[in-house]
């Protein structure tokens, strides 16, 4: 692996992953907002995550993505946290590694593994709470996401409002 570290520069895949996590953080938050009380424990059925199962694995992904980037591949199964801990939880560890996507540090894997692994079973794990609310009676509104103004290192909750929403 070249040991020269891929700044995080317009066009580069470094840049894309920024995009990406940015992406994540404005789903993310839309999914986590105005979630339903007790949404916690709100399951599609006997044997399937609980949401707030969903919410810490996706917190133990980019953590663990967080941690292949610097070169010490760690993995936590966290327990649940209530709801608005979990969301903080999430929106952290989003910002840690943004953060360091976006220093000079060298990534000690290649972006696209952290892409396949980590960050794209985030967004898939965002759709199903997306789905998961709808279930419990609580559904987001549909929206078009290639409006949304979504920026590289925007990674906490505090988004942009949607600029098209539909029913």
């Amino acid at each position: 692996m070249d040991p020269t570290p891929e700044r995080p520069t317009p066009g580069s895949s470094r840049q894309l992953l920024r995009h990406t996590l940015a992406t994540l953080a404005y789903r993310g938050g839309k999914v986590m907002r105005g979630a339903p009380p007790n949404f916690t424990e709100y399951r599609a059925s006997d044997t399937t995550r609980a949401s707030g199962q969903i919410l810490a694995h996706l917190a133990d992904l980019l953590d663990w993505a967080l941690t292949q980037a610097n070169g010490k591949q760690d993995w936590h199964d966290s327990k649940p946290l209530p709801w608005d801990e979990g969301t903080k939880r999430f929106f952290a560890s989003l910002k840690a590694l943004d953060d360091y996507l976006a220093s000079d540090a060298q990534l000690s894997c290649p972006p696209e593994k952290l892409f396949q692994g980590a960050i794209a079973d985030s967004l898939t794990h965002v759709g199903q709470l997306a789905m998961l609310r709808r279930l419990a009676g609580a559904p987001i509104r549909a929206e078009n996401y290639a409006q949304a103004e979504i920026v590289a290192g925007r990674v906490g909750a505090q988004q942009t409002q949607p600029r098209r929403e539909f029913d």
